[in-house]
């Protein structure tokens, strides 16, 4: 390894980058823990599949966080933001909220009292939504552009064992201390939630060692704002309506002037490379796990290989993006990114073509998982370059809500392709839909340089 990449390396030493991977775990644990682990305890206890169904609706809070992030954006909460400051309040609000509500759902069986334990579950998803948005402005504030591909390593490395967590180990504590597993007991369910509300210490702690990050609001911000309270002074408004309008217009109105105004038709281009960047995995991810099954591969073996080999290769990818995004800069390392996304989707094609043979499995999973995590490392830094930091929880919620849309919109016809056309035509065109992605990546970094 040459010197530059030795020095590139020594990113992953900073205290602030290395905090990331605490605060990853912290934000990755609630999630399985009502949507996946949730519904393997109401199904031992017999809840009705329409009703577990129904539940998942419980994880909607994290598509629609955008609706309240102009709020975790600029409200001050009473005594902790003086104390702490406004995103390490937020931080550590949402994470007491979260422990809290999962010591709720530890305390409350569904067999007795279902509608207690769905009251809990919204409220872990909420408090867990909330800390996304708080997390996300606090890494983006917290270092420069070429910093954020490690800042997203390290977040993922952490989300990704805290899923592990929340998933494999509750059912493994819960299994350590069930007396019988014919029968539905409630007491190991209670202690393992209890034990993953006991985990969230791990994220409290973070964030009360870390250091609140500086916001820079630069004079055109300001100016703007400025601007728009003195207008609305002039149209007549005083006192309350006259402040509480002014911060309307701050919290919600402006960031997406901001953008608009930053970037003018640039940013069309923008959203639309936003909206298409990971269409490529998200397409194929949601036929991955009834393809796999069609090979016939056993539970057994698609598990190992995607939560060891998977979860292994994203965290190294994902540590190879955050170097790549040091060494080559944010736009060459999404082209990159998008290059290996789609053309490891063809990988698939080729294990269509090989049927049940684990050791082709081990190689196409593990290649996708890597190329996934160079990926996921160049687009958050990348989103962060774009976020003007007097705005950053509410503008960066805003592109992950855009990122996501078109491509479920799209993944929930992949079914009826593959019932048209099979296996290796809809791996391909998994494959083939990321080339308006490049197109969209060269335009980008052709028009508007980017660090």
């Amino acid at each position: 390894m040459s010197h530059p990449w030795l020095n590139a390396l020594k990113v992953y030493a900073h205290p602030r980058v290395v905090g990331m991977l605490f605060l990853g775990f912290s934000a990755g644990l609630p999630l399985l823990l009502v949507l996946g682990t949730l519904s393997f305890w109401l199904s031992e206890a017999g809840i009705a599949r329409a009703t577990i169904g129904h539940l998942s609706w419980v994880g909607l809070a994290y598509g629609f966080k955008f609706l309240w992030s102009p709020l975790v954006d600029r409200l001050p909460l009473p005594l902790l933001t003086r104390l702490l400051g406004r995103r390490r309040a937020w931080l550590l609000l949402s994470q007491i909220c979260i422990a809290l509500a999962l010591l709720g759902m530890a305390n409350t069986d569904p067999v007795v009292n279902l509608a207690h334990t769905v009251f809990f579950a919204l409220a872990v998803a909420f408090a867990s939504a909330t800390q996304d948005i708080a997390l996300d402005a606090y890494r983006i504030e917290a270092v420069e552009t070429e910093k954020q591909g490690a800042m997203a390593a390290t977040y993922q490395a952490g989300y990704r064992i805290a899923m592990i967590t929340a998933g494999a180990g509750v059912l493994w504590i819960a299994a350590s201390v069930d007396p019988s597993e014919a029968t539905y007991d409630f007491r190991p369910w209670q202690v393992a939630y209890t034990a993953m509300a006991a985990l969230m210490a791990v994220g409290i702690l973070t964030t009360l060692i870390i250091r609140e990050p500086e916001q820079k609001v630069s004079s055109e911000t300001s100016a703007r704002e400025a601007h728009a309270r003195a207008k609305f002074a002039a149209a007549g408004l005083r006192g309350w309506p006259l402040t509480a309008t002014a911060w309307l217009y701050s919290a919600v109105l402006s960031p997406f002037v901001d953008f608009i105004q930053r970037y003018k038709w640039q940013a069309l281009l923008m959203l639309a490379l936003i909206a298409v960047y990971r269409i490529s995995d998200v397409v194929m991810g949601v036929m991955s796990n009834p393809f796999y099954q069609e090979m016939g591969f056993t539970k057994d073996e698609v598990a190992t290989v995607s939560k060891v080999y998977g979860v292994i290769m994203t965290i190294v990818g994902a540590g190879l993006g955050g170097l790549l995004v040091m060494r080559m800069g944010v736009m060459r390392t999404l082209f990159l990114g998008a290059v290996l996304s789609a053309a490891t989707n063809l990988l698939f094609v080729w294990l269509a073509g090989r049927g049940h043979d684990v050791g082709a499995l081990v190689f196409t999973v593990s290649a996708d998982n890597l190329s996934a995590g160079i990926a996921s490392s160049a687009f958050v830094a990348y989103l962060s370059s774009l976020v003007n930091q007097a705005y950053s929880a509410t503008q960066y919620a805003l592109f992950t809500s855009v990122m996501l849309l078109l491509p479920k919109f799209i993944a929930g016809f992949s079914g009826e392709f593959v019932d048209a056309y099979g296996w290796a035509n809809f791996f391909t065109g998994t494959a083939l839909i990321g080339i308006p992605v490049l197109l969209l990546v060269w335009l980008v970094s052709r028009n508007h340089k980017q660090p």
